[in-house]
């Protein structure tokens, strides 16, 4: 499972990272990817399929970038990956993206978080969850979120949510967790960071 919670300062998307196998390097396996420095992408679904959304959403926004002297606003690094996915939907010989990915960032218009779906739907969310046991992951958000949470809290209210439906201990080597602030950086926090907010939710 996967989620985000926009704040008033900024976005948090958190995830689970769970591994197959103990033998698996989890070093290697990494379910937040960057996409433009402000712009941030995580799945929920099968890994391969989202790594090519992810390659051809940094070939878009580099386009921009090129183009513009810019960085691409979040809607529409959303925008050209949804177009993607869509079009998968209705091609002959293709099978639609067996992926939902959430997309967070921080522009001209503040923080951002979509979801996009493999229909090609896209839409802003204030809190929202995608993956294994999304509903109840949405009813707790529900009851947790208000429109005046700061991104501190927005991270604890995450951690939670995820620990709400996790099977096992949740620690900082099978969670991910990322956040994009005013300063329109988008970063995955440490393991550290990660442990030490795990210690404050509890």
């Amino acid at each position: 499972m996967s989620l985000g919670i926009r704040a008033t300062n900024g976005v948090v998307i958190a995830t689970e990272k769970k591994v197959s196998s103990v033998l698996v390097d989890d070093s290697e396996y990494e379910k937040i990817q960057l996409i433009t420095p402000s712009t941030g992408f995580v799945y929920a679904g099968m890994g391969p399929d989202f790594r090519v959304l992810v390659r051809n959403a940094r070939k878009s926004a580099q386009k921009y970038f090129l183009r513009y002297r810019e960085v691409q606003p979040v809607s529409q690094v959303v925008r050209e990956s949804a177009l993607v996915m869509q079009e998968y939907t209705q091609s002959g010989g293709v099978r639609p993206f067996g992926v939902s990915c959430l997309a967070a960032g921080y522009d001209d218009d503040g923080p951002q978080l979509y979801q996009i779906d493999p229909s090609g739907a896209a839409f802003g969310w204030k809190a929202t969850a995608i993956g294994k046991n999304y509903i109840n992951a949405k009813n707790f958000l529900e009851r947790r979120y208000n429109d005046e949470v700061e991104l501190d809290d927005a991270i604890h209210i995450a951690l939670l949510t995820l620990r709400e439906s996790f099977e096992g201990e949740m620690t900082e080597k099978n969670i991910e967790v990322a956040v994009v602030t005013s300063d329109r950086v988008f970063r995955v926090l440490s393991p550290g960071e990660v442990r030490d907010y795990l210690d404050e939710a509890t």
